[in-house]
C-alpha cells in the first residue's frame, strides 16, 4: 500500500540541489510531516475509540471461546477498505486536486485508524505506547537521513518496492499457514523495508518539490499525498515493530 504516487521522473541530481537554504522546500516538507502527525493523532484517537468503547469495540471485533482476537463482518470490511480506497483512487484520480486528495488522504487515515483498534485486545497499553515511541525515533532519524543525504536513493528505493510486493504476498500466505517461524520473518524484513522506504519516500519528495517549479496546486496535492505515503511507512513500521516486541494480553 504504502508504494502509491511513487515513482515521479526525477530531473534534478539530489547532489546537485541545494536543500539545505530553501525555505520553500522547508514549508513544503513542514506541511507534509504537519499532516502526518495529525494523521498519527486522529489514527489513536479512533483506535482508542473501536477497541476501548464496547458498544463500538464489539461491533467491530471478536473473541473465540479460546481467547483469540478477530473481526466482525464490519470489522473485515474497515480493515480491507483502506486497500479498496487506495486501489480506486490509483484509477479514479489521475487528475487529482488538493481537495480530492486532501479526501483521499483523510478517509485512508480514517479507516486505517479505526482498524487499528485491535492492537488494544491483542497488546498491552504499555507494549502499545513504548514501541509508538520507538517507531517515531526511527521515523525521525531515517527521514532526516532521506532528507540530507546526498546519495541518490532511486536505486535503493526500486529494490525496496519490489521487496514490498514479496512481502506482501508472503503475508497473504502466512495467512492461511499461521506458521509464527514465517510470521517473524516477515515481520523483520517489514522492519527493514519500511525503514528504507521513509528515507526514500523523504528523499522523492524533497526532489518533487523541486520538479513542481512553484505550482501551488501541485504542492498541495504532494503534500496529501507525500504524507500518505510517510503516514503508510509509519504504521507498518509500527505494527511490524509491535509484533516482534510487544506484550501480549
Amino acid at each position: 500500500m504504502s508504494d502509491f504516487n511513487r515513482g515521479a521522473a526525477r530531473t534534478i541530481p539530489v547532489d546537485r540541489a541545494d536543500m539545505s537554504v530553501d525555505a520553500g522546500l522547508r514549508s513544503f516538507m513542514l506541511g507534509v510531516y504537519n499532516k502526518v502527525a495529525l494523521g498519527l493523532l486522529v489514527s489513536a484517537g479512533l483506535a482508542f475509540l473501536t477497541g476501548s468503547f464496547p458498544p463500538v469495540r464489539d461491533l467491530m471485533f471478536s473473541t473465540s471461546p479460546t481467547g483469540r482476537i478477530g473481526y466482525t463482518l464490519l470489522g473485515m470490511v474497515v480493515a480491507f477498505s483502506p486497500l479498496a480506497v487506495m486501489l480506486f483512487g490509483m484509477f479514479a484520480m489521475k487528475n487529482a486536486t488538493p481537495r480530492s486528495s486532501g479526501i483521499f488522504y483523510w478517509t485512508i487515515v480514517a479507516l486505517i485508524g479505526a482498524g487499528l483498534g485491535v492492537l488494544s485486545l491483542v497488546y498491552t497499553g504499555t507494549s502499545i505506547f513504548s514501541t509508538f515511541l520507538i517507531t517515531a525515533a526511527a521515523f525521525g532519524g531515517l527521514s532526516l537521513f532521506g532528507y540530507t543525504t546526498k546519495k541518490d536513493l532511486t536505486g535503493f528505493g526500486s529494490f525496496l518496492i519490489v521487496g514490498l510486493v514479496g512481502l506482501v504476498i508472503a503475508s497473504l500466505v502466512n495467512m492461511f499457514l499461521q506458521n509464527s517461524v514465517m510470521g517473524f520473518l516477515i515481520s523483520v524484513v517489514g522492519v527493514l523495508i519500511f525503514a528504507g522506504l521513509i528515507a526514500y519516500d523523504t528523499q522523492r519528495l524533497k526532489m518533487s518539490y523541486y520538479e513542481m517549479g512553484g505550482d501551488q496546486a501541485a504542492m498541495g496535492v504532494a503534500t496529501n499525498y507525500g504524507a500518505l505515503s510517510l503516514y503508510l511507512n509509519f504504521i507498518n513500521l509500527f505494527q511490524f515493530l509491535l509484533s516482534i516486541f510487544g506484550d501480549r494480553r
